[in-house]
């Protein structure tokens, strides 16, 4: 049977459309069919998103710790600590948030779900069919009038310029008190900086005891996994002074940060969603709270009947900004570490926090700009259109 929207993939973006669509309050859900990838290498590893808001959210309830204080440490050690005003840091693991969601998916009989892997999407005249190859091994014809595609992308389109955010973290546990469970080590410096890019410890603390604490690098390859894990151990122990540290879990990852434009629409009834359809903020590997502005409109057209398109994630604006300072980290004109310092020192943090949404105005990002290195930036600028797209690295 036609479905009125089949989903492809259950992460953050797929399962985010379906609860959208399924609990809606004004009028009938429409039949939503969500095609999950069977156990194997196509399914994601758990892993840990974060995001900032303001007041209660929608997923609350899936929320594993939360923040009003953010602090950012130079190289020199140099402290950043501020309130976050009336936003909230909040941190929530995939295999929390799946479980949410697929509790209040149970209540609605709207949704059908179906774990089988997508070998392609053909488009018909009356919408699309997606082709699917069961666990048992059969190929089927899966028809819907809209699809929206979650999977990662095989390869990255042309880009200027593509960085990676590639990280690895421990969620630790240690026999005294060695945490801040009321702020979040955002950025600290005090590690070993790469010639380009930039190098970072981040700690959520989730109590006295308990955090994750991920070495995060900003730069054009990712490392052998032995040298993540002794800058964690290196940080833990000769930076915070921590050494009765148990390791409970691990989880790494690559985000790509590129300046290259994703397409959002690859058919007549056929859209990419999440970080396959640009959702990434180019400058800061976040994609959460895009995700769930692109869901929410996507939701809201196909309910009111309108064209289901997904909308931009990030404004203009805010991707052009993205592509000079992406270009001037990876040239090496722009120190990373005294940027992201010298930028929270000098800007209010729940504004600079809205800046990294794209949520300010022309006039907030002008006062935020001149609190940055303007000549090594505007050099940048200047630069950019004569670089040429290139195929960008597959992370």
């Amino acid at each position: 049977m036609r479905s009125d929207v089949v989903i492809i993939g259950a992460g953050a973006a797929g399962l985010s459309l379906a609860e959208r669509l399924c609990t809606a309050s004004a009028g009938p859900a429409p039949a939503v069919r969500l095609i999950d990838a069977p156990a194997g290498p196509l399914r994601p590893p758990p892993r840990t998103w974060c995001f900032w808001e303001r007041g209660a959210g929608r997923y609350d309830d899936a929320v594993t710790a939360s923040w009003n204080r953010i602090r950012v440490r130079g190289p020199d050690g140099h402290l950043v600590d501020a309130d976050t005003g009336a936003l909230r840091y909040k941190m929530i693991r995939s295999t929390d948030f799946e479980a949410t969601v697929a509790t209040r998916l149970a209540a609605h009989g709207s949704l059908t779900r179906t774990r089988a892997t997508v070998e392609t999407v053909e488009e018909d005249a009356n919408g699309a069919r997606v082709i699917v190859r069961t666990t048992e091994g059969r190929r089927e014809s899966v028809p819907a009038r809209w699809v929206f595609d979650s999977r990662p992308l095989g390869s990255l389109p042309p880009a200027r310029t593509t960085l990676l955010q590639h990280f690895r973290g421990w969620f630790v546990r240690t026999e005294r008190p060695a945490f801040d469970p009321s702020a979040v080590e955002l950025m600290d410096f005090r590690t070993p900086q790469p010639e380009r890019g930039l190098a970072f410890a981040y700690v959520l603390p989730t109590g006295e005891r308990t955090a994750l604490v991920e070495y995060t690098q900003f730069s054009r390859s990712v490392l052998p996994t032995e040298r993540y894990d002794t800058a964690l151990r290196a940080y833990l122990h000769d930076v915070l002074g921590i050494r009765d540290v148990h390791i409970e879990a691990r989880e790494e990852g690559v985000i790509p940060m590129t300046d290259a434009r994703f397409a959002r629409q690859v058919g007549l009834s056929t859209f990419r969603i999440g970080a396959a359809g640009g959702a990434t903020r180019p400058a800061t590997g976040y994609t959460f709270a895009a995700i769930q502005r692109q869901t929410a409109a996507i939701a809201a057209a196909l309910l009111a009947g309108r064209d289901p398109a997904p909308p931009p994630p990030h404004s203009k604006r805010s991707m052009a900004m993205d592509a000079v300072l992406l270009h001037g980290l990876d040239s090496g004109r722009i120190d990373g570490a005294a940027f992201f310092t010298r930028l929270f020192s000098r800007v209010p943090m729940e504004r600079l926090l809205r800046f990294l949404d794209g949520a300010t105005a022309l006039h907030e990002d002008l006062s935020i700009g001149l609190n940055s290195p303007i000549v090594p930036l505007l050099r940048s600028a200047v630069e950019l259109p004569a670089r040429p797209l290139r195929p960008a690295p597959t992370p």
